[in-house]
């Protein structure tokens, strides 16, 4: 990046800024909730893993909440006594679910593995094995008892297996429910090709009476447990809602152990997020949803859900209730069709504006080089490209800064520990020269957005997670098995160190010696994608600088 200095004051910024964006994290303003109605009444989900039904609100048609009473099951003509799992395989996902509540018990992502060593491996992103719990539930509540499957009711399925053949797109898996005074419901997930997206739909056929209900969907997990993290990355994980008024509102399992959400949203989601994975709930678009939160002491599990506002259908009459379940990767081109806002899940912070731009830049090198560490190097050559007159007129900066360097050491030996009149010497030397001794720091300073966001583009993107580059770089988000790129790095801060003008002071100097040593150690532990960029970037630096150096000192 040009003089150590700038890059020390680079390094601090950085570091202030990581800070700061922990802290909003953990202790930023949340948004007031908005209450659906003066008379509602607290929230009672279930937490999903209880045997006995629970309580849940329903909201009526006119966006006033009523309280369903239905605490015990009600027997049913037709259904299943005891549940089931039905295993559905496509050609990206690898689900299981429970016939009872329909629920999602397990989510196999066919197209990731847990670590690139053991491509075989696949990863486990839902399950409900007691570590990492995590499921999907929904079902229906009605006014009138006994007439809406809940999420601990037991559906009847046809078949036990599905499996998406050659040639067809889509697989309907059918789930029936029936209550003892004729209500019938069946409950259809859609699996397509290549998608991560599952439509569920509620078919209700009401009996000899109007039927009122509406749909619940709600994901339950406990706080992670992940022993491959890097503790030199950070990302978040935890709970996040949104919708156009609120936008997009993060709510981590602390901010859900202390306090229930409620939310009266319309055109909204809700979902739970990880590094480069998610799980989301999408609520009809046309209808408001109660947005809640809720949390279980007993076994640590937490809740994020939604609630639909109600519908009514007459007497023998069939209505239909709908909502989306996405689970899978964070693939930026995909997110913003599926539902506006789902892309924010690729969390860049407050420099999304910027780093949107840079993944576009990004992906268009990789369509072109099928290779994300060619394009993780082009877009190195672009950005620099961009920012080549603010470089240049840093390092001319600098380059006159060597220049004049005898004639600083010769005042230092001249007044000696005068700092002050030594000082005044400098900016008198400095004013005649016409040197800016601030030049090769402010076109950095303007550069440093630029270099967070990509540092963000490169963590994020899911799609170069276990990506390879060449040789031995077989994983750009993992660290440099061997240290090579690292100790590149290190190597060329010690050639910008040379050319850099030497600082007067003999305590910088010993900081500025240290530097290239300790760089290397703490890039040792970044992902090698990272590394890369900033080797690519030194290399590039020291190429432009060596070049406008020898044009200062020769002139």
């Amino acid at each position: 990046m040009g003089n150590p200095r700038i890059l020390l004051y680079f390094t601090l910024f950085f570091i202030i800024y990581m800070i700061w964006a922990q802290w909003q994290m953990d202790y930023g303003p949340k948004p007031e909730p908005v209450v659906a109605s003066n008379n509602s009444q607290a929230l009672a989900i279930d937490n999903g893993v209880d045997d006995i039904p629970q309580a849940v609100p329903i909201s009526s048609p006119d966006g006033t909440i009523a309280e369903n009473n239905t605490a015990s099951p009600v027997a049913k003509a037709e259904t299943a006594t005891s549940s089931e799992r039905i295993k559905i395989v496509t050609d990206v996902l690898d689900i299981e679910i429970d016939t009872k509540g329909g629920d999602i018990r397990r989510a196999v992502l066919r197209n990731y593995a847990v670590s690139a060593d053991n491509p075989e491996d696949k990863l486990v992103f839902m399950t409900d094995a007691a570590v990492n719990f995590h499921i999907a539930q929904s079902g229906l509540v009605s006014v009138n008892k006994g007439t809406a499957p809940s999420h601990n009711e037991i559906y009847r399925s046809e078949k036990s297996v599905y499996r998406l053949a050659e040639g067809v797109d889509t697989i309907e898996v059918p789930l029936y429910w029936e209550s003892a005074n004729g209500v019938k419901v069946k409950k259809v997930l859609t699996f397509r090709r290549n998608e991560y997206v599952i439509d569920v739909n509620y078919f209700v056929t009401a009996g000899d009476q109007a039927w009122n209900g509406s749909d619940y969907m709600q994901i339950t997990r406990s706080r992670p447990v992940d022993d491959s993290s890097n503790a030199f990355i950070h990302t978040y994980t935890g709970g996040v809602v949104y919708n156009d008024e609120i936008k997009y509102e993060k709510y981590d399992f602390d901010d859900i152990a202390e306090k229930d959400l409620k939310y009266q949203l319309k055109d909204g989601w809700l979902a739970m997020i990880q590094h480069y994975f998610l799980a989301s709930w999408i609520p009809a678009s046309e209808k408001s949803a109660l947005y809640f939160s809720r949390y279980n002491r007993s076994n640590d599990h937490y809740t994020l859900g939604a609630r639909t506002s109600a519908i009514s259908i007459e007497a023998g009459q069939t209505g239909e209730i709908s909502s989306r379940f996405v689970v899978g990767p964070k693939l930026q081109n995909e997110l913003e069709a599926i539902a506006p806002g789902l892309d924010l899940t690729v969390d860049y912070g407050v420099l999304t504006i910027i780093a949107k731009p840079l993944f576009w830049l990004l992906d268009f090198f990789h369509g072109i080089f099928e290779n994300w560490g060619w394009a993780i190097i082009f877009l190195t050559i672009t950005v620099k490209a961009i920012f080549y007159k603010l470089s240049e007129m840093s390092y001319k900066s600098m380059a006159k800064m060597r220049k004049v360097a005898p004639r600083i050491q010769k005042m230092k030996e001249q007044y000696g520990d005068d700092r002050q009149a030594m000082s005044k010497a400098m900016m008198e030397m400095y004013k005649r020269e016409k040197i800016n001794p601030m030049g090769g720091c402010l076109p950095i300073l303007v550069q440093m957005p630029v270099f967070i966001s990509l540092y963000w583009v490169l963590l994020e993107s899911v799609e170069m997670r276990h990506a390879p580059f060449i040789l031995w770089l077989t994983n750009l988000t993992d660290k440099d098995p061997y240290f090579v790129l690292p100790v590149l790095m290190g190597i060329s801060m010690f050639i910008q160190q040379k050319l850099n003008p030497a600082p007067v002071d003999p305590i910088q100097q010993k900081v500025f010696q240290i530097m290239p040593f300790a760089f290397t150690i703490m890039f040792a532990f970044f992902p090698s994608g990272l590394v890369l960029y900033w080797v690519v970037n030194n290399v590039l630096s020291i190429t432009q600088q060596y070049v406008i150096t020898k044009r200062i000192e020769n002139s």
